[in-house]
Formats: structure tokens, sequence, C-alpha cells
């Protein structure tokens, strides 16, 4: 297969993972501290274990959220994700997975956003090699989002 050229439209999209105590209101807790900088929460995969909870989290201002989870002492990491907007739900994410799959790319792990600005559907998708995914998507006709795209 030939190698797409590399395609820059924007900042990648940063999730942070942050580790939370398993207990009721932990999440509640979380989503109040950034809505009180402003900072809404785009996306949401939450993983339990008995011990703890790993909340994936798409901010709308990464910057200031990662300033102040330093501030609080919050530990997390990020990593940058491929968003597409959806045109259509059944087919569209077939279409995007035979895709990744012909270029032969690893899709690490995905889940929905909420609605984009213009109402389309979004995946969150983190894939083993982010710029030759973005290229492969973006050849392929794909609405790719970027960070710029999802802060409002």
């Amino acid at each position: 297969m030939e190698t797409p050229t590399i395609i820059d439209h924007g900042a990648p999209v940063r999730q942070f993972s942050v580790m939370l105590p398993n207990r009721a209101g932990a999440l509640a807790a979380l989503v109040k501290l950034l809505r009180m900088s402003a900072i809404e929460v785009i996306g949401l995969s939450v993983q339990d274990s008995r011990d703890a909870t790993v909340a994936r989290l798409v901010l709308s201002d990464p910057d200031t959220a990662e300033r102040l989870f330093m501030e609080k002492g919050i530990p997390y990491t990020n990593c940058e994700l491929i968003v597409i907007a959806m045109r259509e739900s059944g087919p569209g994410l077939l279409q995007c997975l035979d895709i990744l799959m012909v270029a032969e790319t690893n899709l690490d792990f995905a889940y929905a956003l909420m609605p984009g600005p213009e109402g389309h559907a979004m995946l969150a998708m983190h894939v083993e090699d982010y710029e030759f995914a973005i290229s492969v998507l973006h050849n392929s006709g794909f609405k790719l989002m970027y960070q710029e795209d999802l802060s409002r």
C-alpha cells in the first residue's frame, strides 16, 4: 500500500485519563471542578474497577484543564485522539473500521462523543499511528475534527 501524504489541519484532540476513587460523586466532583473553570466535557468513557475508576475525558479547553489538574494535584495522563464526524452511524462506522483494517492500522480503543457543533455524531479513536491514520481517513473522505473544532 502506498504511504499517504501527511495532512495537518489543526491541533489533535487530546484525551485526559484521570484516576478517580470508586465512590459515589467522584465523577460529579471532577466535572464541577472543570465547569468552575468554564471547561466542558465533550466526551466521556468510564472504566470502573473495585478500587478505582479511570475516566477518559475529551474537554473543551485542554490547556486550562492540564493547568488545573497540575495545580490541584490530580494525577492524569493524556494522549492524542482521532475524531471523525459520522455522516451515518451504521454504514459510516463500518466504512471507517474497514479503511483502518485495510491500512493495517490497529485501533486501541474508541468511544462516541457528545454531538458536535453541527449536531453530527462523533467518534473518538486512539490508534497505533496517529499521523498515518489521519492521512488514510482524510484521503478516504472522512470529516476529521480537531481540537479547535470541538472547543466552543
